[in-house]
């Protein structure tokens, strides 16, 4: 789920790109997040059975909603100033500060092995960005921001997912964005053509995608595990950044996306050699291998669910 996750919002990330050449990140975040709506609409009257969507935990919540806008924002802003490869290269720090902070935080246990891939990955981070050569702007202290309110969001993601309810998850920061992006885009506002108003569509669709999986995965599985699946996303900044906005595949770009992607993957396999580690990631849901169901079936249920 999690890989699926990352990988929708790399596409949603090069619509972005494209669009921050025209306008300010408030405004495209403002119609992200209204075109979003019919999204999570539909999503609430297929599920009748919701229930309430008061959050259980309010004060975090709305935190997790500021992390999430603050994240939008900075994420927005780093795209539209700074090549594809860059900026993932700076968002990988990522999974690095969830899981030193999935320790004091959530009481997590992270082991030697995996703290050797993630520096692994990190390293894999310096060669991408070939630090020596980059001249730092505000582009590149936006995505550090980017960096710290997503790990805020995914530390709270995985601390009250598992009582919350997914709609709940999804709603709460859609609102949030929608009003604060509000306040903000009369003074930012930009007429848009109706192929850019139909981009933003397509962003809203992706991301909200994009969220239902990666939310979906951290409500089932340790944030150690979920967090380093960010490093897939290497491989669609090189492939988007060609296709798309001609950006050169060096060497550099090679090596370290093969440390960061080598790093990810030994982590799953070490997960997956120990019993039911990753179990709930395989499984999606509630399956278990002596159930004698199968995870397809399971799925129309964490839909419901």
């Amino acid at each position: 789920m999690s890989l699926v996750g990352f990988a929708l919002y790399s596409t949603h990330d090069v619509v972005i790109k494209y669009l921050g050449s025209f306008y300010s990140p408030f405004q495209i975040l403002f119609f992200s997040v209204l075109f979003s709506f019919p999204s999570i609409t539909l999503y609430l009257v297929s599920n009748p059975r919701t229930g309430s969507l008061w959050p259980h935990y309010p004060s975090l919540m709305l935190l997790r909603v500021l992390a999430i806008s603050l994240t939008g924002f900075c994420a927005f802003f780093s795209f539209s100033a700074l090549p594809l490869a860059q900026t993932y290269a700076l968002l990988f720090l990522t999974p690095i500060l969830i899981t030193a902070l999935s320790i004091p935080v959530l009481g997590e246990t992270v082991g030697l092995h995996r703290w050797c891939a993630i520096i692994t990955g990190f390293v894999g981070v310096l060669v991408v960005l070939e630090p020596n050569s980059t001249v730092l702007n505000v582009g590149h202290f936006a995505c550090l921001g980017a960096v710290l309110a997503s790990a805020t969001n995914a530390l709270i993601t995985r601390k009250i997912g598992q009582r919350e309810k997914t709609p709940v998850m999804l709603i709460y920061p859609l609102i949030g964005n929608f009003l604060i992006m509000g306040m903000i885009l009369p003074f930012v506002y930009e007429p848009m053509p109706l192929a850019h108003l139909g981009a933003i569509a397509l962003v809203s669709l992706l991301g909200f995608l994009a969220m239902f999986c990666i939310t979906l995965a951290f409500k089932e599985a340790s944030a150690g595990i979920v967090a380093p699946m960010q490093y897939s996303q290497i491989i669609w900044a090189g492939i988007f950044g060609s296709v798309f906005f001609s950006q050169d595949i060096s060497w550099g770009f090679v090596v370290g996306a093969f440390l960061i992607v080598s790093s990810g993957l030994y982590i799953v396999q070490r997960e997956w050699t120990k019993a039911g580690s990753l179990q709930p990631v395989l499984s999606i849901g509630t399956f278990r291998p002596d159930s004698g169901l199968r995870p397809r079936f399971l799925l129309s249920k964490v839909f419901r669910r």
